[in-house]
Order: C-alpha cells, then sequence, then structure tokens
C-alpha cells in the first residue's frame, strides 16, 4: 500500500469504524483483553466513546482526498496528540498494574498511526512547499 494522506485516512476511518462498533456492541471485548474486570459504568463510557471513534472516522473518511492545508495538519496534529496520549496512558495502566499486557496491541497500534500520520504530514508539506515554490 502506497503509504500517503489519502490511504491513511481510508486505514484510520476503517479502524475508527471498527473500534467503534466494537465498542457499541461488544463492550466487553476490549476490556476483558485489557485484564479490566467489566462493569456497567465501563460499558456505558464504552459505548458513549464509540460515538467518538465512529465520528472520527467519519472526518478521516471525508478528509481523504484534502490537499496540504491547515485544516489537514490540524486534523493529523490532533490525531497525534490523542494516539500518543492514548498510547502514553495505556504504557501508564500497565505500568501501575491497572491494566495487562493486552493493552499493549492498542498501544503499538496507536503509536504506529501517529508515526505514519506525522511522517505522511511531513511528506505532504514538504512536497506542497516544493510544488508552492516552483510555481
Amino acid at each position: 500500500m502506497n503509504v500517503n494522506f489519502r490511504n491513511l485516512a481510508i486505514l484510520s476511518a476503517l479502524v475508527f469504524f471498527a473500534l467503534g462498533f466494537a465498542w457499541m456492541l461488544a463492550p466487553s471485548f476490549f476490556p476483558s483483553r485489557w485484564g479490566v474486570e467489566f462493569s456497567y459504568p465501563v460499558g456505558l463510557i464504552g459505548r458513549r466513546g464509540a460515538a467518538l471513534y465512529v465520528g472520527i472516522g467519519v472526518m478521516f473518511f471525508s478528509a481523504r482526498n484534502a490537499e496540504p492545508s491547515s485544516a489537514r495538519s490540524a486534523l493529523v496534529k490532533g490525531f497525534t496528540v490523542a494516539c500518543l496520549t492514548l498510547a502514553g496512558l495505556g504504557v501508564f495502566e500497565l505500568l501501575t498494574g491497572h491494566a495487562r499486557s493486552g493493552i499493549l496491541a492498542a498501544v503499538l497500534i496507536e503509536a504506529a498511526l501517529a508515526l505514519a500520520f506525522v511522517c505522511v504530514a511531513r511528506i505532504g508539506d514538504a512536497s506542497h512547499e516544493a510544488g508552492t515554490l516552483s510555481s
């Protein structure tokens, strides 16, 4: 797969749609993998978070054809900060004993998505600047 903003946005949209629907339809799935006891409040928070995952999926799918711009940069920066924060929190929960090693799969995916978007943003910004300079 060619790594560019369009492909990464589509991949991210699909991942977030899957996460959103998994949390809505099977809210005990992820907590059980992470070694977190499932309860109704955990499910409630998970289902509410699912709406945000689906919304992020819609944003990335809608923005998949966006050219380098301040809006696309804002989307990438916000998503990168969110992914790195989630990854950091996952490591923290593991180290403090609140989650088991199953959470590392989520941490790795979050870190990989953040890194991929940083790389694509740098490539896209560089090619956009080169095009501006040659015009």
